[in-house]
């Protein structure tokens, strides 16, 4: 019998391995499918608040958490207990954008000191090609004792996951699996497919498979990058660029891409992974790193902005109070990792100014301990000079521009300066309303 055969029979467990944004969705998925789920983290925090029902990545929701049969636990033992391992921890970069693998290799170790023979260990999280073979199956080897080949097998299948989109869900991702040998690819692909809907797509190898991740991401980073610089250069030219973007999108072949502040998890990070590898092999990025540099600088350059526009209508920015909507690096998400709404923060700390930053969807306790920042409720904005809204969640969507007009101080509306990263409010009610306004 295949291992496949004994998880949905439930003679065999699966365990995952990392219950953030990406695990959790995976966990919940296979154990609504009735599979035994054993979910690992190493965040007792986040495995108790998952015990008692709460969903703190907002991604299945607190309803889903208590229902689910998942097992979590802190308890690396509890892994002895499953044979098909999936392992989604993050994988960020180091200060000198250089990738960090401390945490595929802490949960490799993790996975191998717990390895039973006739396991199949596949990773989801993002590398460059190369990583699961010659970096994760030796430590695999090491921390268990065991062959790869022989008494385990190993894959990779890329986490297609967008936080907080409701819309293109995991089981509507088609997910791209591979496997060392047409065995386990074969294995790997009937697990996963019992989960997404969309089907799977077979790669021809696990570096394909790991490539795929990373240029998929690199490509929207360049789009992006392409509309960010067409965005600084309009500026100066004294034109709009959402209503060239308008004119240009009435081409059936448009992308359809806008400017923007590119952080999170993924695109942000992804490039430096394929420029790290390229340049491990001779070749210096010229497209990739290049546009990854245009995305890094444009927290600066919206925060230029603001200050500039403060300059014009008389303030000095130094002694005026500015507000920032929104911390999380998308809208409707909680998560703040690598949010470049930090990058505009930062650079107006510069100036002299200590902004006050409201987002209902961030964690208190995260902004708190990861940016040192309060974070303040939409009520508490108030006697503002300037408001920047750098994010688009629902709930600013919603807010009239009365509303936004009654958070700034008594003072003539001409001087109230409204910055509109995201383009939330049509320019027209703005450009009526009177504001001094700007946006990307």
């Amino acid at each position: 019998m295949s291992l496949y055969e004994k998880l949905i029979n439930r003679e065999e467990s699966m365990s995952v391995i990392g219950l953030g944004y990406v695990g959790m969705p995976i966990a919940v998925s296979f154990a609504n499918k009735g599979i035994n789920v054993i979910g690992y983290d190493i965040n007792a925090e986040k495995i108790n608040l998952y015990k008692s029902g709460v969903d703190p990545t907002n991604e299945v929701g607190g309803e889903a958490i208590s229902n689910t049969t998942v097992k979590f636990t802190t308890a690396e033992k509890d892994i002895q207990c499953a044979k098909f391992h999936i392992i989604a921890v993050p994988t960020p970069i180091n200060l000198d954008k250089t990738p960090n693998l401390i945490p595929v290799e802490s949960a490799s170790v993790t996975v191998g000191r717990n390895l039973r023979v006739g396991s199949v260990v596949v990773y989801e999280s993002t590398v460059y090609p190369g990583v699961t073979e010659d970096v994760c199956i030796p430590i695999l080897e090491k921390s268990s004792g065991l062959k790869c080949g022989i008494d385990f097998k190993v894959g990779y299948s890329p986490e297609r996951i967008n936080p907080g989109d409701k819309v293109n869900t995991l089981d509507k991702i088609v997910k791209i699996v591979s496997g060392m040998d047409s065995e386990s690819l074969e294995e790997i692909a009937k697990v996963y497919e019992l989960i997404i809907k969309a089907g799977v797509h077979k790669a021809g190898s696990i570096k394909v498979a790991e490539a795929a991740k990373v240029v998929e991401n690199s490509q929207r980073d360049i789009n992006i990058a392409f509309m960010n610089e067409l965005a600084m250069v309009f500026d100066r030219i004294g034109i709009d660029t959402n209503e060239v973007i308008e004119a240009m999108n009435t081409k059936w072949n448009a992308l359809r891409f806008t400017p923007g502040l590119v952080g999170g998890h993924c695109i942000s990070v992804d490039p430096y992974y394929f420029i790290y590898e390229a340049e491990k092999l001779g070749y210096h990025s010229q497209i990739i790193l290049s546009g990854r540099r245009i995305n890094d600088g444009m927290g600066e350059f919206v925060a230029d902005a603001a200050i500039k526009k403060m300059i014009q209508v008389g303030k000095a920015p130094a002694k005026s109070k500015v507000i920032v909507f929104g911390i999380t690096f998308k809208e409707n998400c909680s998560d703040i990792r690598n949010s470049k709404v930090i990058d505009v923060y930062n650079r107006l700390k510069e100036y002299g100014i200590f902004p006050v930053v409201i987002d209902p969807w961030a964690s208190k306790k995260e902004a708190q301990c990861e940016y040192n920042i309060e974070l303040k409720s939409i009520n508490e904005a108030q006697d503002a000079d300037c408001i920047i809204f750098a994010v688009a969640h629902k709930e600013f969507k919603l807010l009239s521009l009365e509303h936004v007009n009654n958070m700034y101080k008594d003072i003539p509306v001409e001087e109230k300066v409204l910055v509109d990263v995201k383009g939330i409010f049509n320019i027209k009610d703005v450009m009526n309303f009177g504001f001094s306004f700007w946006r990307l």
